[in-house]
Order: structure tokens, then C-alpha cells, then sequence
């Protein structure tokens, strides 16, 4: 989360809502919360 975060310029806040309203996918793995790497470079290049 911390790299996402980091990555796209946003807050942990505005990573959860993006990750909630369907535009960024996450892997939830032993309570913690993981963004692929395929889905930074996806929401940074603009590809829906």
C-alpha cells in the first residue's frame, strides 16, 4: 500500500475509495491489503 501510495502521488484514503468504487484492484492476503504492480502502471498510463 505504502508503494502504491507513493507511486501514484495519493493518499491512503484516496487508494481505499479508488480501490472501493471499483477502479483499482487490490489482493487482500492475511489483512493486509496488496496493489499489483499491473494496477499502478494501469491507472498511471490512463487505460481503463
Amino acid at each position: 500500500m505504502n508503494d502504491a501510495c507513493k507511486a501514484l502521488s495519493l493518499g491512503r484514503s484516496t487508494i481505499y475509495k479508488l480501490i472501493n468504487e471499483g477502479k483499482l484492484k487490490s489482493i487482500t492476503i492475511a489483512g493486509r491489503t496488496l496493489i499489483p504492480r499491473t494496477e499502478i502502471e494501469r491507472l498511471v498510463s490512463g487505460v481503463n
